[in-house]
């Protein structure tokens, strides 16, 4: 039996995170309720060379800052490939993913990716979602639990889906000292949530989680629908990445580029700005052939 909560569904990370009751109650803007106490900022990045490999040996030396158009000395460097990750399925379980199979698709999907964790230091979760987050499988290091429970994914009407992932990564984000990634399993459609996708990015980008969606298209579709434009913006203001599964080759290619982007994380620390307010970030490398995939930005000004 699924846990799940009767309050608009961003609560469950709200709760996590800030101990509020409710979102709308109390009119808390999205980008207030997630708050860093620490002055030093931490970004997750994975860096690609020109033929999309992921490339693991950088130093501290090899990364540039500018916040807010202002260069920042980096502080700390820190390559993930061998620290525990913690990752959550989201899946969506909306009638329409029953049709042309994207519900079998997902569970393949959720499938690779837990078979690409180690239970000996990795943990997993399963959440669904209608108007409210479900909690179908904690965090566990019991990955076969996980598994087994992609079947008691059920189909809903109205769904919040931008909702459910803002609430998904605060939850993700008690995952402090682990790699973390949202990874949302959907066909894009979206008709009861409270936020928007820009809301919602900017609160996964203020708490360094990096979302990864995969858009399920079925039925012969070779494009994406109606609603992915939002999504695929979401995923890449986080630090994520957005994915169009719809045959085989794509099918495969998008779970091994995902595995490799949480195996080949580098966390980059720099010192926070004193002003309050949203700072934009960008982040590069001496070798300007690099691509980098970051979040965009940061709320400085913590407790103000």
């Amino acid at each position: 039996m699924f846990k799940g909560w009767n309050q608009p569904i961003l609560v469950a990370g709200v709760l996590a995170i800030a101990c509020t009751t409710s979102v709308r109650a109390q009119q808390d803007s999205l980008e207030g309720v997630f708050r860093s106490s620490i002055d030093y900022v931490s970004i997750t990045a994975v860096v690609r060379d020109q033929r999309g490999r992921p490339v693991s040996s950088l130093s501290r030396e090899d990364f540039q800052v500018l916040d807010a158009g202002e260069p920042r000395q980096v502080l700390d460097l820190r390559a993930e490939s061998s620290a525990p990750a913690s990752v959550a399925l989201l899946v969506d379980g909306s009638g329409s993913m029953r049709i042309g199979g994207a519900d079998a698709v997902s569970i393949r999907i959720s499938d690779a990716i837990l078979d690409s964790l180690d239970a000996r230091r990795d943990d997993a979760a399963l959440f669904t979602f209608d108007t409210r987050l479900l909690t179908l499988q904690d965090f566990t290091h019991d990955l076969e639990a996980v598994r087994g429970k992609l079947d008691s994914v059920e189909a809903w009407g109205s769904t919040s889906l931008f909702d459910a992932i803002g609430g998904t990564a605060g939850l993700v984000a008690q995952r402090t000292q682990n790699r973390r990634a949202v990874v949302v399993l959907t066909d894009g459609g979206d008709n009861a949530s409270a936020y928007t996708a820009a809301q919602v990015a900017a609160v996964a980008s203020s708490i360094d989680v990096p979302v990864y969606v995969f858009a399920v298209v079925t039925g012969g579709q070779t494009t994406s629908a109606p609603g992915h434009n939002a999504l695929a913006d979401l995923a890449y203001l986080t630090g994520g990445s957005f994915y169009v599964t719809h045959d085989e080759a794509s099918l495969d290619s998008n779970i091994q580029a995902l595995v490799e982007e949480l195996r080949h994380q580098y966390v980059v620390a720099f010192e926070s700005a004193a002003e309050p307010g949203w700072r934009t970030v960008q982040l590069t490398t001496r070798n300007h052939s690099y691509r980098i995939r970051a979040r965009s930005g940061y709320r400085a000004g913590a407790g103000d």
